[in-house]
């Protein structure tokens, strides 16, 4: 398991067809999950059917980043565009399914089993009668859980349960994104203490949005506003070529000094992915050490000029997205 190279919201829908138990569940999860309710399973299936087309474009311009990259186009400015270019639409692709099980027009393992191309996550919602078939499909792959409707406190077991699902990589995102990494970088991802850390950080700066990259090597973040950071992660192997380049540079002994030493970091690959409108500035680092091996990183702000900015945020996504109507009967 590595910490996810590409990390970034997603939509949860829910198929019942009791309109007060699917109502109830639209009220009581969480503000920040776009919410999308389902009565009839055939609305649910043509949807998420819609969801995979989307996904495989989605997919395409991802893709499409590699390949200019490998005839010699710098990432992060491509990144920048990517997120800025699809207006937010990329936080409509649904990553969580909850489906009630006992429905009389279609079962919900009928409706999952229609959707077998559709890479998301999947929860069954089960009465007391269904629980054996739950366990069958769960032991098949066809769902990765299953809460019974009867649970003591079902919107707490619900929300961990979505909760646990919705950050779980996208397998494909992490082969595409992979072709940048080189086996040491991958390693240190990989690395169980390097990535509770990276984690950790994340949810510290606040970031919902992350891309890991090894040309430079760091990880391109954006908050809930589309502002976004550059962490710059450097292992110390590379430390005294990162110290040459700022030497060469005409940066002072000092700084070039505590790059050596990796107490702080400099932006200079940034800069040259940026453009001269972006100014390198030494940073504070910090170290993280796992088994892999010793990671020294820093953030830097990239200020609004090079951020997609409030129009294209998760936070403006999900203002124009929060209702959760009940669709008609």
């Amino acid at each position: 398991m590595s910490f996810p190279f590409y990390r970034r919201p997603g939509g949860v829908i829910f198929l019942d067809d009791d309109p007060d138990y699917l109502e109830m569940l639209g009220e009581v999860m969480p503000s920040e999950w776009p919410v999308q309710l389902f009565l009839r399973p055939i609305a649910c299936i043509d949807l998420l059917k819609q969801d995979i087309a989307l996904r495989e474009h989605d997919a395409w311009l991802q893709q499409e980043i590699i390949h200019r990259w490998r005839e010699g186009a710098l990432l992060i400015p491509q990144i920048l565009r990517y997120w800025q270019g699809d207006a937010g639409a990329r936080f409509g692709l649904v990553q969580v399914a909850v489906v009630d099980y006992a429905m009389p027009a279609m079962s919900g393992l009928r409706v999952l089993g229609e959707l077998h191309d559709w890479p998301g996550s999947r929860i069954l919602l089960t009465g007391r009668a269904d629980e054996q078939l739950a366990v069958s499909a769960f032991n098949r792959g066809l769902i990765n859980q299953f809460i019974p409707k009867q649970s003591r406190d079902l919107r707490a077991c619900l929300t961990q349960a979505v909760e646990n699902l919705r950050p779980q990589p996208d397998q494909r995102h992490q082969q595409i994104w992979c072709a940048t990494l080189s086996p040491g970088q991958l390693a240190l991802l990989a690395d169980p203490v390097i990535f509770q850390a990276l984690h950790r950080l994340a949810e510290q700066h606040g970031w919902i949005e992350h891309m890991v990259i090894g040309a430079p090597f760091g990880m391109l973040a954006l908050n809930d506003q589309g502002q976004a950071s550059w962490l710059q992660l450097e292992p110390a192997a590379t430390l005294g070529e990162l110290a040459e380049m700022a030497l060469s540079q005409g940066w002072e002994a000092g700084v070039v000094q505590d790059i050596r030493s990796g107490t702080r970091l400099l932006d200079l690959e940034l800069q040259q992915a940026l453009g001269a409108h972006h100014q390198p500035r030494p940073c504070e680092a910090f170290v993280l050490t796992g088994e892999a091996g010793r990671l020294h990183g820093a953030i830097f702000d990239m200020g609004e000029a090079f951020s997609p900015g409030l129009a294209t945020s998760y936070g403006r996504f999900l203002a124009n997205h929060g209702e959760r109507p009940l669709p008609e009967h």
